[in-house]
């Protein structure tokens, strides 16, 4: 089993509970009109028990008096009690779906806040199940066990009432067995809540296992992984077998046990009756009893909603631990329309949270606005995370890095972001129509007409064009109706509509053919002017005309210069150089011999 990796100092369930219901204070007029209805609806069950008196009472007369009346009384104790009761659900209700609603909606609005690194420490499978099994056991705990609190709760009350009226000494029983019960009730409090954690730590396990499997399903099958996922999730769902089961035989003891506490209390009620009440009518006797031994349900109907509470208060705690981590640190107060893309990094170090080593050691590295930089060197050398640390998608621990001579620090998190474009190989596209996928976020008001231009700048209106809607077709999960090639010509199609000063590519001709690249290359070329250009390639023959070439490995610079200073120096870049263009020339001859074979 995966655990979290966060030692956090967890809340009692008291202060746990106490913190979701202030979700229901805005919606405080309509819990108060389901207490209301509540009220109404306990009134009505002492005067059950009083109704039974008054029928043995009258049928000891000779005149029977008031009896005719009864089943008018009847029909409208049960019209008040019907009354009640949908005042109570319906409005309570309302209030149980605002406060899902609204706490379903800070934590997805808390997970676009968090920092990368968050993402990169937590698995997509726990995520995803908070929002979704997580809140429907936190909607249990405010829906059905609130109800059950305040409607049951309050018949209790209404019950313990009329016993005390009737005669208060008796009634001081079960007043004497309720430390008892709290004792018992704590005890199976804590097992639920520690079961209740373990469950819904396998549901997130089942849940990453299985968005694992159905985004690489491919790869899976491919490597003939079928067994394999199958036995991952067999474990996963034996562990929370077992913890369901656990939880389900500790529910099941619970209420017996219960029963049989309350039920040496009944008998100590019934058999101290007889001897007490003596001087009580037949009618008082009964009636007394009646709503004695209609006070169990109650009670343990209440001990049920415990069991809704404890889940509830697991699944909350996990809500409130990811909406109390701090967000992207955004204290910059600089903002800017359109930086000139000039970029510095002095002395600038980092690592990865939980890692020893250092992903960039001491990297000082000038970029003059409109130039053409390219990064190459080893996959892990440091390249994609120094890119990272220009839009502070990581901050760096020791150093600096300047936009246009300000610190990236002092920029407003959204204005900095503004003035990059990324593109990665990594393309994320969205289950949405081509046109939103390229118009995406801060660019949806987009024209038509911009759209347009930045699909034919990028390539991509030749097979846009052809599509059952054009601009209009949704392109499935991930883009899964579109080929890997036209998936990054839309990612590109992107940056261009964001026209923004500098540009990042990652890799971002790695999908295509040779094609598809010969066309966007050219894109390139138009695209990069005028404009500051960040490249990362493997493929050298696609950075010759790089206005300053950078080597990086093991988080330093080790070269720097244009591709024919760089061969001349006759060092690592030539190596690479050489290595590529051999394996190349090899590829080359092997066409022709199948050619002319």
């Amino acid at each position: 089993m995966a655990k979290s990796k966060k030692n956090r100092k967890k809340t009692g369930g008291v202060k746990t509970y106490r913190r979701l219901l202030r979700y229901m204070l805005p919606f405080k007029g309509l819990f108060f009109i389901s207490v209301l209805g509540y009220l109404i609806y306990a009134g009505t069950q002492p005067l059950i028990a009083a109704l039974v008196k008054h029928i043995i009472d009258a049928l000891q007369t000779e005149a029977r008096e008031g009896v005719k009346f009864v089943p008018i009384f009847v029909i409208g104790l049960f019209v008040v009690r019907g009354a009640g009761a949908f005042l109570g659900n319906y409005f309570l209700a309302r209030v149980s779906a605002n406060v899902v609603h609204k706490l379903r909606c800070e934590l997805f609005d808390q997970y676009t806040r968090l920092p990368t690194a968050y993402f990169d420490q937590n698995n997509t499978g726990y995520m995803i199940s908070r929002l979704t099994h997580n809140v429907g056991e936190v909607t249990k705990a405010v829906t059905d066990a609130i109800r059950t609190i305040v409607r049951e709760g309050l018949t209790a009350v209404g019950l313990l009432s009329y016993l005390f009226y009737l005669n208060w000494m008796l009634s001081l029983i079960f007043l004497g067995v309720a430390p008892l019960i709290a004792i018992f009730v704590g005890f199976i409090s804590k097992r639920l809540r520690k079961l209740s954690k373990n469950i819904q730590e396998s549901v997130g396990d089942m849940t990453h296992i299985a968005s694992e499997l159905v985004a690489g399903h491919r790869i899976v099958r491919s490597f003939g992984g079928e067994r394999y996922e199958r036995r991952r999730f067999l474990e996963s769902s034996e562990y929370n077998k077992r913890q369901s089961i656990k939880l389900a035989a500790t529910i099941a003891m619970h209420n017996p046990l219960l029963q049989i506490v309350i039920s040496f209390a009944l008998a100590g009620i019934m058999y101290l009756a007889l001897m007490v009440m003596k001087e009580a009518s037949a009618g008082e006797f009964v009636a007394y009893l009646t709503a004695a031994f209609m006070l169990p349900r109650p009670i343990k109907l209440l001990s049920d909603a415990n069991n809704d509470i404890q889940k509830g208060i697991v699944a909350a705690d996990s809500l409130f631990e990811i909406l109390d981590e701090p967000g992207e640190k955004d204290v910059g107060e600089y903002d800017l329309d359109r930086a000139a893309g000039r970029l510095e990094f002095k002395g600038v170090s980092f690592k990865y949270p939980g890692s020893d080593k250092y992903a960039l050691n001491n990297v000082n590295l000038n970029i003059r606005a409109g130039q053409t930089i390219a990064l190459v060197g080893a996959s892990g050398g440091g390249k994609s995370t120094l890119v990272s640390l220009i839009p502070r998608f990581y901050d760096c621990e020791q150093g600096k890095i300047f936009l246009d001579g300000i610190e990236v620090q002092q920029y407003k998190l959204a204005s900095l972001r503004q003035q990059v474009a990324l593109v990665t190989q990594n393309i994320t596209l969205f289950n949405d129509t081509v046109a939103n996928n390229i118009a995406y976020g801060a660019m949806e008001g987009a024209s038509r007409r911009d759209i347009e231009k930045a699909a034919f700048d990028a390539y991509a209106m030749e097979f846009i064009k052809n599509l059952p809607q054009g601009l209009d077709t949704e392109i499935g999960e991930h883009g899964a109706k579109l080929s890997g090639g036209q998936r990054q010509r839309l990612a590109l199609a992107r940056a261009i509509l964001k026209d923004a000063p500098v540009l990042i590519l990652d890799e971002a001709t790695s999908a295509l053919d040779t094609e598809s690249e010969r066309l966007i290359q050219a894109a390139l070329n138009v695209i990069m002017r005028n404009r500051t250009t960040i490249v990362i390639a493997h493929r050298l023959s696609t950075i010759k005309q790089a206005d300053l070439i950078v080597v990086v490995e093991e988080g330093k610079i080790i070269e720097r210069g244009s591709h024919e200073e760089l061969l001349a120096k006759n060092q690592v870049y030539s190596r690479l150089h050489k290595i590529q263009f051999g394996l190349a020339e090899k590829e080359k001859t092997k066409t022709i011999d199948r050619t002319q074979g």
